[in-house]
């Protein structure tokens, strides 16, 4: 059975590139949609099995999480992804892992709610109530 498509927050924004622009300024750059590169990064200090996330101007986003980086990998052949969205933490993309172009997620509105709580467009202190005392009196 195929996975279906998944969206993955990437890792590491805050750490620099050796070389180039800096990540959080690259993923600024980004528009949703835009093709990503996964990279396999065997000879990492911190993680023979990671993977590098880069965007379509070769600049390095960050990573696959290391939870993931493992069976991502071995689907490596036929993962495909797109920059999905920027986040407080970093980058959000958009995984296929059959070879398949990735879609982003549609995303529901959420219903609007009628002012002040109800649906008569009245204030929700009306009628106007008599001030009462500490004691519960008039």
């Amino acid at each position: 059975m195929a996975r279906p498509a998944q969206s993955i927050a990437v890792m590491g924004a805050d750490y620099p590139n050796k070389r180039g622009p800096a990540r959080r300024f690259e993923m600024a750059l980004c528009l949703p949609g835009e093709r990503v590169h996964l990279r396999r990064e065997p000879n990492n200090p911190a993680d023979s099995r990671a993977i590098a996330v880069y965007s379509d101007r070769n600049v390095q986003l960050g990573y696959v999480p290391a939870e993931q980086a493992q069976w991502i990998g071995s689907l490596l052949p036929t993962v495909r992804a797109i920059f999905q969205r920027a986040d407080t933490f970093g980058p959000v993309i958009r995984v296929t892992f059959d070879g398949s172009e990735p879609v982003l997620p549609v995303i529901k509105p959420k219903p609007e709610r009628p002012p002040h709580g109800g649906d008569s467009g009245m204030d929700d202190d009306w009628p106007p109530r008599e001030p009462r005392d500490d004691f519960g009196g008039i």
